[in-house]
């Protein structure tokens, strides 16, 4: 082979190895690019008042709307303060915390209520359950259909977090410290669509231990709370 051929040869030997250098290094720039930063998902814990109850202690406007976003759809909530001070005030500082989204519908009695307010988050529970708030006295407001209210024990000053949305007419809890805060203004259908079939099934006092993987594996059709928002 003359000298000639063999200098041809090694040129382009060498434009080909060049051209699969480049073809390589464009083949790891498409195939892996830059790792992007590593995502935080939210915590329970990302507002400080979620394990702070005493942070959220702002005083809620006379006449406030909140929009629950649920699993069957859409609420909106109308509360008015002057029904029950505490409990408006309480309510609006859950909902700006967060405190709702995720959270169960555990209880619902048919013809009786929708109750819910037990956080999926049990280190949250355990700063909230002891976190209760002064009974208010009636205002003239009845525990009629569509109502909201907080749940409470026998005993006066034990409203926490838990409310129910009342099916029927339960003035009978009138002069019980059960003091209605707010009413359901528009998508009342969405109550009459909540999976009833659990009843009472779920453990109260596991909901707050365990939170929503208690709820998630034992009562896997329970509606939920997505997000609850205030709302023009």
């Amino acid at each position: 082979m003359n000298k000639y051929l063999l200098s041809l040869l090694a040129v382009t030997a060498a434009v080909v190895l060049a051209a699969c250098d480049k073809k390589t290094e464009a083949e790891q720039q498409t195939s892996a690019p830059a790792a992007a930063p590593a995502q935080t998902m939210p915590t329970a814990a990302a507002n400080p008042a979620l394990l702070s109850p005493e942070l959220a202690n702002e005083k809620a406007p006379e006449v406030f709307k909140v929009k629950l976003a649920t699993t069957k759809g859409d609420m909106i909530l109308e509360v008015t303060r002057a029904w029950s001070p505490n409990g408006a005030d309480r309510f609006y500082n859950l909902v700006k915390i967060g405190y709702y989204d995720d959270t169960a519908f555990f209880r619902i009695v048919n013809g009786f209520m929708a109750q819910i307010g037990i956080h999926g988050d049990p280190a949250v529970n355990a700063k909230w359950h002891p976190a209760t708030i002064q009974d208010d006295p009636s205002a003239g407001q009845t525990n009629k259909p569509g109502y909201v209210t907080f749940a409470k024990t026998g005993a006066p000053n034990s409203r926490t977090t838990q409310f129910f949305i009342n099916y029927g007419n339960n003035s009978f809890l009138d002069n019980q410290g059960f003091t209605p805060f707010g009413k359901v203004v528009d998508g009342s259908p969405v109550l009459g669509a909540l999976n009833l079939e659990y009843g009472e099934s779920p453990d109260q006092g596991a909901i707050q231990s365990q939170g929503n993987a208690y709820l998630k594996s034992s009562f896997p059709r329970l509606d939920y709370i997505k997000t609850a928002r205030i709302v023009p």
